[in-house]
């Protein structure tokens, strides 16, 4: 008698990769999703997805229980708000990089700028800020403002944005007369645009350096990942980043 034996064959399950969140500052969109790509690139198994938005929306996010693996903020304020809310890992908390506050209008634009006091003139009915309470960009346009003297002096001609953003594109658009934004947010439009039609925006002033605008990245208190999220904070502050950082018009911070 000849007996068959049937064996059941089981795949192996498909190796699954490990996911990191990473939250981060609009401001940092083109040069994080590089960096990003890099980081996965060296490291097998860990895929990085991330969100970009203002940097207080990013905060509230987490403190409404949004999963999140890294957080990197356009200011040391909103870390610390984070920080207070007891949201991040203290100890993997870095500085990473440095940007600037500058002032833009449309490509097209005939009006002069020599000095911040000319907002005040007729001509720039529409300025283009990051809401104060959400977006650092915003935040610091206010204090460059104010110590200008000039905040309330154009208050009524302020149009406020969700994010540095948003404020670039008002401005491409010819929506708003000029806007705040970062250094690096200008210098990347244009380098899209300027490859096409030409730039479409233009800057005319830069900020006080005394802003002293840092970006700082941590390891959230909330992670499932933490060693692989340690390694990404780790890479962001190596010299394969700065090059990319560097590239994208972002300063050491010093």
């Amino acid at each position: 008698m000849m007996c068959c034996l049937f064996l059941q064959v089981t795949p192996f399950p498909a190796f699954a990769e490990e996911e990191l969140i990473v939250s981060a500052a609009a401001s940092l969109t083109n040069a994080m999703t590089e960096i990003s790509r890099a980081f996965e690139m060296q490291t097998p198994g860990v895929n990085v997805r991330c969100n970009f938005a203002a940097s207080g929306a990013l905060v509230q996010q987490m403190s409404s229980g949004a999963p999140v693996d890294v957080f990197a903020p356009a200011s040391i304020r909103d870390m610390d708000r984070a920080e207070a809310k007891n949201l991040i890992d203290i100890p993997t908390k870095k500085i990473f990089a440095a940007n600037e506050l500058i002032l833009i209008v449309p490509s097209e634009s005939k009006v002069p700028v020599k000095t911040i006091s000319d907002l005040q003139e007729p001509a720039f009915r529409k300025i283009a800020v990051g809401h104060p309470d959400i977006v650092p960009a915003g935040r610091y346009a206010k204090i460059f403002l104010e110590k200008n003297g000039l905040w309330e002096a154009v208050y009524d001609r302020l149009v406020y944005a969700n994010s540095v953003r948003e404020v670039l594109d008002y401005v491409r658009r010819g929506e708003v007369d000029a806007g705040f934004v970062y250094a690096t947010d200008a210098r990347s439009l244009n380098a899209i645009d300027g490859a096409a039609s030409g730039n479409t925006v233009r800057t005319v002033l830069a900020a006080d350096s005394s802003l002293n605008i840092l970006y700082p990245i941590a390891v959230t208190r909330g992670t499932q990942h933490h060693p692989a999220a340690s390694r990404f904070c780790e890479f962001v502050t190596g010299p394969d980043s700065r090059r990319i950082l560097a590239a994208y018009g972002f300063m050491e911070a010093e």
